[in-house]
This record gives structure tokens, C-alpha cells and sequence, in this order.
């Protein structure tokens, strides 16, 4: 009968990640959550009570109003109204972010920017 492996061994030392490789992380998250091109995306941080604050500034995809006058379902099919997609995505980010990263947040501040016209979109 073999052991049962033991817990990994602590090594002395400490590991960092730059604000750059946090910035990068929360830009290609919040890009894939909310569709949007990571380029078009701005982070920030701030120091909420010891915890790291994400602040997004992004625009925001929406079908064209033509769409919406032939359809009004078409909102629904882009997830909803922009306030209820900014909204889902903060949980959504912030879990993601803390889960590559390693890092505690305490919460996600998004800011829209701008639409972005599509006559895409996606069922949820």
C-alpha cells in the first residue's frame, strides 16, 4: 500500500504579479464576457480597504435601432438591456479575474463608454 501524497511543500520566497499582468487579465476577461475588442478596453485599480478595486471604461455592443423597430426581441438576443449586461457582467468578471490572478477583489465598477452598433448578438 503507497502513501497518500502529501500537501506541496511551502518554499521560502513570494511571488508577485505586476499591475500590468492584473490590467491585461481583467481587459481579456471582460472582453470575452462582455464581447467587446480588448483593445477598446481601460482598467484601472484602486485600494478599496486593503482589497483591489476594478474600475472597466468599455463600450458596449447593441443591435441597430432598425433591428430593434423590426424585432424587439433583438434586445434580449444581445442579453438584455445594456444596465442589466454591465450589471451580470461585474459578478461575472470579478469571480473570473480572482480566479486566474490569485488576487482578492472587492468589486468591479463598470463604466460604458460608447455603443458599438451590431447586427450581431448572441441567445442566451
Amino acid at each position: 500500500m503507497t502513501a497518500a501524497p502529501s500537501a506541496p511543500e511551502r518554499l521560502a520566497g513570494h511571488n508577485r504579479i505586476s499591475t500590468q499582468a492584473l490590467t491585461s487579465t481583467a481587459c481579456a476577461v471582460a472582453a470575452d464576457v462582455l464581447r467587446v475588442p480588448v483593445r477598446d478596453i481601460r482598467a484601472s485599480w484602486f485600494d478599496d480597504a486593503g482589497l483591489l478595486a476594478l474600475s472597466l471604461a468599455l463600450p458596449i455592443a447593441i443591435p441597430s435601432l432598425h433591428r430593434v423597430a423590426a424585432d424587439p426581441a433583438a434586445v434580449e438576443v444581445f442579453g438584455g438591456s445594456v444596465q442589466e449586461r454591465a450589471h451580470r457582467a461585474k459578478a461575472e468578471i470579478l469571480e473570473r479575474v480572482m480566479r486566474l490572478s490569485g488576487s482578492r477583489l472587492s468589486r468591479v465598477d463598470i463604466r460604458v463608454t460608447g455603443a458599438r452598433v451590431s447586427d450581431g448578438g448572441r441567445a442566451r
